[in-house]
């Protein structure tokens, strides 16, 4: 967007245009008010007008939620073969490339070891801006072995989800994933560790219908876009219109499927204390 206004020059001439730097405004998506970047920035990435959480990055995300200098990344350097010398308007290998460069990171989910106020974790968070945050066969690896890692060191999971679904390009294999993940988390329960999943914007698709909605405790962030198929999608097929705020945090915890809806800025307490109280769970007998 350019911001500008315009100055008589001192010759007394026409008026001349001056440019303000651009990248010092952000448009609110959901009450559409411009606000100041810095103001945004200072709140969290979140609006202060209305509150509503901006998108962030899985590093952006760590930084919140991990105590300073805490947070041990694993597993990086893996990254897909194409399997299926998927090509469709790009190769599969360019999007990756070009992802990879776009959000410095080897895929679209970021695993490590972290201590959130104080309490060990496993803590895993989505990278919206690496192809939509799809779940291809690598994001499945690392999280599986995020999991297993957790029952190797005897500690809770936290997932933090921001995703489109399974990633088309790996077909099937992508589909894999979910209950790759799934009985990974069984695993974690037999082990009587906690998971903790958090919701934020969007978490879709074969995410939602797998480890995203499987936690022990499932939390989201206010306005979280949460569903399988899209609303206009669902709306095209059961040709009916769609209840106010239909697949939204807010509508999911009214129906039973969330437990707690967390504003950003209390969200690393909130996950604290849930850690802090299952701290106090018995190990298992063995």
């Amino acid at each position: 967007m350019a911001w500008f206004r315009r100055k008589a020059d001192e010759s007394g001439g026409k008026a001349s245009k001056v440019i303000i730097a651009e990248g010092l405004w952000i448009k609110c998506d959901s009450c559409k008010e411009i606000m100041y970047r810095a103001e945004v920035e200072r709140a969290g990435r979140v609006c202060p007008k209305c509150h509503y959480p901006f998108r962030i990055s899985a590093r952006e995300r760590i930084a919140m939620l991990a105590d300073p200098g805490s947070f041990e990344e694993r597993d990086t350097g893996l990254a897909t073969t194409d399997p299926l010398t998927f090509k469709d308007t790009k190769k599969y290998r360019d999007r990756i490339r070009a992802a990879v460069q776009k959000t410095s990171t080897d895929e679209a989910v970021v695993c490590g070891i972290a201590r959130i106020g104080g309490q060990p974790a496993v803590l895993a968070a989505f990278e919206f801006g690496f192809l939509g945050g799809s779940m291809g066969s690598v994001v499945g690896e690392k999280l599986t072995r995020a999991i297993e890692l957790a029952i190797d060191k005897h500690l809770p999971v936290v997932i933090v989800s921001a995703s489109g679904g399974a990633r088309m390009q790996e077909g099937i294999l992508s589909l894999m994933q979910m209950a790759k993940t799934s009985s990974a988390l069984e695993r974690l329960a037999t082990h009587r560790l906690p998971y903790i999943s958090v919701l934020t914007d969007p978490t879709t698709g074969g995410v939602t219908a797998s480890f995203a909605m499987l936690g022990d405790v499932v939390l989201a962030e206010p306005r979280a876009l949460i569903g399988f198929a899209g609303p206009r999608v669902i709306a095209e097929t059961i040709r009916q219109p769609l209840p106010e705020g239909f697949q939204r945090s807010e509508f999911l915890l009214t129906h039973g499927q969330l437990d707690m809806i967390v504003e950003r800025r209390e969200l690393k307490e909130t996950i604290r204390r849930i850690l802090a109280f299952f701290a106090d769970t018995p190990s298992p007998a063995g």
